[in-house]
């Protein structure tokens, strides 16, 4: 048997570790030149609501998700005004990390905003090769196990095959997935076939959209977050709780698309608050009891927030400033909605 050590991330080339590098969906862009899918003239996703169909078929359960989902603060809307009095306005703008023309062809009011605004602040701002392996080579076992455990054993046989057909499937070598933590296996789920080929095609994600109009208009573009914050982030959430959001991830790989569509249902709808709801359902549904996802809030979400409210503080006192951010960020009573009114900004819904 070889040894754990030959497959350390150290001796993967730098274009095999930069695939397992999706911590969010606008990363992939940066595997645009390597996909191999052949250009379809219509390649728009598919896909059903999971949430419309749990409505049709189990109306109370699906009630129960939107109730909670209603007492989630700030998540009615994805554009917001940031005021104070002697600065000039700014814009906070709530995303999801998708190429969809429903969310990358931007109202008037959004694109007014960026192409208007002093300064773009984004999550991440370069997401290039060359800072994505330096975040890597600075930090390894945030993406892979050096401690002896492994992915095989923290998760059945048949979904650890699972696994492997979907690193596959993403045309990624499945030869080291034992020795991936489950959060980067959950990532590369996050992404299905679709994005991954219109990507690959050109069609940017909503974030790198952002970023284009503003060097259009030579509008600076910063970001709020480091790379290596970000993977330090998402390997930091419980091992319980990523094992448990992987084995959700594995009982609907089928229905990826389905996820997909529902996700971004949840935000044309502005419903972002039944996001993590819906996530301990499926979780539910997957034979998973008992998991809160809690450690996923605080660390993901939640501290996150704190970071980027520290981060757009400055920004923001000079005014004229469009932050945009995943939605998630936005709402609640840790988001940056509420973190900016409690930094002493008035913070109004537009859309």
């Amino acid at each position: 048997m070889r040894s754990y050590r030959r497959y350390s991330p150290r001796h993967l080339s730098v274009r095999t570790v930069l695939a397992f590098l999706p911590v969010l969906l606008m990363l992939l862009a940066t595997l645009s030149t390597s996909a191999t899918a052949a250009p379809k003239e219509n390649n728009a996703c598919g896909g059903k609501d999971l949430l419309a169909e749990l409505q049709d078929n189990d109306p109370a359960v699906a009630s129960g998700v939107l109730a909670a989902a209603s007492q989630v603060a700030n998540g009615g809307a994805v554009l917001w005004r940031v005021a104070r009095e002697g600065i000039a306005d700014s814009y906070l703008f709530g995303t999801v990390h998708m190429t969809d023309e429903r969310v990358t062809d931007f109202p008037e009011n959004v694109r007014s905003a960026i192409e208007g605004a002093r300064v773009v602040a984004l999550e991440v701002v370069d997401v290039g090769p060359a800072a994505l392996a330096t975040a890597i080579q600075q930090s390894p076992t945030l993406l892979m196990f050096e401690d002896g455990r492994r992915l095989d054993l923290l998760i059945s046989p048949e979904a650890f095959k699972t696994v492997k057909k979907q690193l596959e499937a993403a045309r990624l070598p499945s030869a080291f997935a034992e020795h991936f933590k489950p959060w980067v296996i959950s990532m590369v789920m996050a992404v299905t076939d679709c994005e991954r080929e219109r990507i690959s095609n050109g069609k940017p994600v909503v974030d790198m959209k952002i970023a284009d109009i503003a060097r259009s208009k030579d509008i600076p573009v910063v970001g709020l977050e480091t790379v290596e914050a970000q993977l330090a982030a998402a390997a930091s959430v419980p091992m319980e709780e990523q094992v448990a959001m992987l084995r959700s991830s594995l009982k609907f790989a089928d229905r990826a698309e389905d996820l997909r569509e529902t996700i971004l249902q949840l935000y044309l709808s502005r419903k972002i608050g039944a996001a993590l709801p819906l996530q301990k359902l499926l979780a539910r549904r997957s034979g998973i009891e008992g998991v809160t996802f809690e450690g996923f809030k605080s660390l993901m979400v939640d501290g996150r927030n704190r970071t980027m409210r520290t981060r757009a503080l400055p920004l923001l006192a000079e005014g004229n400033v469009f932050i945009a951010v995943g939605a998630l960020h936005l709402v609640g009573e840790n988001g940056l909605v509420a973190l900016l009114r409690n930094a002493g900004y008035e913070v109004d819904p537009i859309e």
